[in-house]
């Protein structure tokens, strides 16, 4: 079976969050099986385009309403992914360093998802599946079935995965003219609420709909930013496949990240010495548990609670624990850990940016992973935990609820039910208390770190709900 993947992002090519993780893994693990699975994305001018060499396949070109782009299609030199990417570059869209937020990403991606549409429509045999990922590939569900130019797709398959139904890319109906020509018959089949909306598009054209994890699913079937309806409507063709990891990447025994390697047999060495390591690094104390957290600084990962959880943590309780944050986002987030620092240095540290070797140096050295998260549709911080034997803290929501059951529950994660500091602290609580049974400590690592949360699971989900449609 030949499968095509359509996404804005793709590790290791171009990474904001999960779904880069997901479009750079899937494919490699559906390969594995058998299949033939392959990445279409943007060409972005980034680190990745300035450390490689590319060879141009194809050229052609993509109208957005009264502007026509060349655009080229490129693929990499000597690098094994486990899958060919293909990488569209559009100058004049495309030819910046980061992949979102810029004024015009409306007319970028809805002219990527036009020059992607126009090149498949070169290949001498239609792939088996399209699966499209995300807003951003929205419209080409709608496209490749009822767009005059592309109906040789119209009995192709097509696949819509959410994986943020609260970024949905909607805008006005003056704009209609964006899209390539097709009957007015089918406007309604773009449109949500009198906005065109690429996410409500996908998930009204697309064969089937899936989420990243069976909870995130239940959850906007009932609350997705207006919807829900929709939601409930299409109930009948959308699932939901908890996400996998990568475990060829994803492996402390392997991991070419970290100082130490280790594995489950020696788990406390591996963790103790990694840990040490980072506790000098921020100015830590290593025998104390260290809890740590990676990821945007934005409420919807929680972490605007994080602050207050800090001060409350360590002004109630000098000195029980070391809290060490990862990440960016939002500038007042980002401004009051660097005032906690100032407070409470030797108890809290932050790196304000993103770094991928601390990150895995992190999630190996830490004893204690937060994820406070208002929306988490499926997760893969906590994923990445486990496999390094880190417990997580995890707030019972989306894919969380599915990937980690409490310890009271007989489980080897601390939940808690709101994004609150109370919960949070609480939940740390009895982290700490826990923390003084070594020999447990190192029972539930031991556990967490066997548990099988590879891809491989959810890549043969995948290829069973693709057969259903053939």
């Amino acid at each position: 079976m030949e499968i095509v993947h359509i996404t804005a992002e793709c590790y290791p090519a171009a990474k904001a969050g999960g779904l880069a993780d997901v479009a750079g893994a899937l494919p490699k693990y559906q390969n594995l099986a058998g299949h033939k699975a392959s990445v279409i994305m943007p060409f972005y001018h980034n680190k990745f385009r300035n450390t490689h060499t590319f060879s141009n396949i194809f050229s052609g070109y993509a109208r957005l309403a009264d502007i026509t782009y060349t655009f080229h299609v490129l693929i990499p030199e000597g690098l094994d992914l486990g899958f060919d990417l293909f990488m569209i570059d559009i100058p004049g869209l495309f030819d910046r360093e980061s992949i979102y937020s810029y004024n015009d990403d409306t007319e970028r991606f809805i002219t990527f998802q036009i020059a992607a549409a126009n090149w498949l429509c070169a290949w001498e045999k239609p792939a088996d599946i399209i699966h499209c990922h995300d807003q951003h590939t929205g419209f080409l569900p709608f496209m490749l079935s009822k767009v005059w130019d592309y109906r040789r797709f119209e009995n192709v398959p097509s696949v819509f995965t959410i994986h943020n139904g609260e970024y949905q890319g909607q805008f006005g109906m003056n704009n209609l003219n964006y899209l390539p020509p097709f009957h007015s018959f089918f406007s309604g089949l773009i449109e949500w609420e009198g906005d065109i909306n690429p996410m409500a598009s996908g998930i009204k054209c697309a064969w089937k709909v899936t989420t990243v994890s069976p909870g995130y699913m239940e959850e906007i079937s009932h609350s997705m930013s207006g919807l829900e309806k929709l939601l409930r409507i299409e109930r009948g063709k959308c699932t939901g496949i908890l996400n996998g990891i990568d475990t060829e990447i994803w492996n402390p025994e392997t991991d070419p990240m970290l100082e130490t390697n280790y594995g489950i047999d020696d788990v406390d060495e591996g963790k103790t010495a990694i840990k040490e390591q980072l506790c000098n690094q921020f100015g830590l104390d290593p025998n104390k548990p260290l809890f740590s957290f990676i990821g945007r600084l934005a409420k919807e990962k929680g972490a605007d609670v994080l602050p207050d959880v800090v001060y409350q943590t360590s002004a109630g309780f000098p000195g029980e624990q070391n809290i060490l944050v990862l990440g960016s986002g939002e500038k007042n987030i980002q401004d009051g850990f660097l005032t906690l620092e100032q407070q409470f240095r030797g108890n809290f540290s932050s790196y304000i940016g993103y770094n991928e070797k601390l990150a895995h140096s992190i999630y190996a050295g830490s004893d204690f992973l937060l994820m406070p998260s208002r929306v988490e549709p499926c997760g893969l911080n906590q994923l990445y935990a486990l496999r390094y034997g880190t417990i997580p803290i995890v707030r019972r929501t989306g894919g969380l609820r599915d990937t980690v059951t409490d310890m009271g529950d007989g489980g080897f994660g601390f939940c808690h039910d709101q994004c609150t500091t109370h919960d949070v602290t609480h939940a740390m609580s009895r982290a700490k208390a826990f923390y003084q049974y070594p020999e447990l400590m190192t029972s539930i690592r031991r556990h967490v770190m066997g548990i099988d949360h590879s891809w491989n699971k959810a890549a043969a989900e995948y290829i069973e709900l693709y057969k259903s449609l053939k």
